[in-house]
């Protein structure tokens, strides 16, 4: 395997288009991909395992209890070889284990435990695929950043018509070479974020705070490092676990996350400053709670430090600087406002007046604003939010 060679796990589930992920593995090799496949056991009622072995001159992966003394565990071991992981065709049996988490067999442990992107290409009766429950299911995939190459339209295997028929080859295809394309393109990347809110005490059991859940500091974190980068994240409170991979800073206020990413910003080649930091402290925290009875009728506030502005003025600090701006009226002007006076490379701005996107959801609406001008993503997941974002900035990498 050369150090450009991709790896890619296909994964066959049990449909009679199992026989045109044929071609999709051989287009595949032929790109001068590595392709490992991973077959469920109903799959092979449609396609032998003999066939894609021939095709990829790779052991094809069916059992989950087929692992010989002293090897590693297989499923554990294809998660960790993929670049990019793709199942085709993808029933709505496997579209609903993946979307809770289930995982029964070789191929679906194999997509829970891998850190690699996931496109699945869905194939059934059309009277399934319209189910609620098989659409509530794709929801959920899509909200977590897989990608869905949706089925086409025409007659099915069982006489009906209408959608359901495996997307072709060559749409899965190029879905699965945009995956690989990011795959590794931030390696030897420096990568700092910050994610989340704030806390500024007011006594040792209140605080000044914002509703920052943390989500799109913690994808764009994990999407760095799936692309290969050295990251850390540096974060206010959350209930988030860790991004695997990376190393985290966890911090409680403004000062604090000043403190940590001043520290470490001149190493740094990119710099993505999603948390919501608060802009001002109560001047004279408590040391004790304050008693009910005790409070004072007003808390005197003072300012924090712009980290973002100060990081833009730092001679020092060479890196790409990603700046966020959550604002509830004139979304576009006050962000490019913000563009020019922070100094910064990129501007991603949103309206937090709407309370079905931003803080706390799973979606989000955004711009990505530059110097040259301002694009709007439509509704769309954080993860798909952190890619597009890590698109952008890597081709602002060379020319810092």
């Amino acid at each position: 395997m050369t150090r450009n060679q991709k790896t890619i796990v296909v994964g066959v589930t049990g449909g009679i288009a199992a026989y045109k992920t044929c071609e999709l593995v051989r287009a595949l090799v032929k790109r001068g991909h590595r392709v490992k496949v991973v077959m469920t056991e109903a799959a092979t009622r449609f396609v032998t395992p003999l066939v894609f072995r021939t095709l990829t001159n790779e052991p094809v992966g069916v059992s989950l209890w087929a692992d010989e003394p002293g090897s590693p565990v297989h499923h554990v071991s294809l998660a960790e070889e993929a670049d990019v992981m793709v199942i085709a065709p993808c029933t709505a049996n496997v579209i609903a284990k993946l979307a809770h988490g289930r995982a029964d067999d070789l191929l679906t442990t194999t997509a829970l435990a891998t850190e690699a992107p996931l496109v699945i290409a869905p194939a059934m009766n059309v009277h399934m695929w319209r189910r609620d429950v098989t659409q509530a299911n794709l929801a959920a995939l899509s909200a977590r950043g897989v990608t869905i190459v949706e089925p086409g339209v025409g007659e099915l295997a069982c006489g009906d018509v209408g959608e359901g028929r495996l997307a072709p080859v060559e749409e899965i295809l190029a879905a699965v070479e945009v995956e690989t394309a990011r795959a590794r393109d931030l390696e030897g990347v420096r990568v700092l974020v910050t994610a989340g809110g704030t806390h500024e005490p007011i006594d040792p059991v209140r605080y000044v705070g914002n509703r920052s859940s943390g989500k799109t500091g913690f994808a764009i974190a994990a999407e760095a490092v799936r692309r290969g980068a050295e990251v850390t994240l540096v974060t206010g409170p959350t209930h988030l676990a860790d991004p695997f991979g990376c190393t985290v800073v966890r911090i409680q206020t403004a000062l604090e996350m000043h403190a940590a990413v001043m520290e470490r910003a001149a190493d740094a080649d990119l710099v993505v400053m999603s948390a919501a930091v608060a802009d001002f402290r109560p001047a004279d925290p408590a040391d004790g709670k304050i008693k009910k009875a005790e409070a004072p009728d007003r808390i005197t506030l003072v300012g924090n430090p712009d980290i973002l502005a100060e990081l833009g003025q730092r001679a020092d600090v060479r890196a790409v600087l990603v700046g966020f701006a959550a604002e509830t009226s004139d979304v576009l002007e006050h962000a490019r406002k913000k563009l020019a006076a922070k100094r910064c490379h990129l501007i991603v701005a949103n309206d937090v007046s709407d309370p079905s996107v931003g803080f706390g959801t799973e979606h989000n609406r955004v711009w990505f604003i530059t110097s040259s001008g301002a694009e709007e993503t439509g509704l769309t997941s954080k993860n798909a939010i952190a890619r597009t974002l890590l698109d952008r900035a890597r081709k602002l990498l060379p020319a810092r």
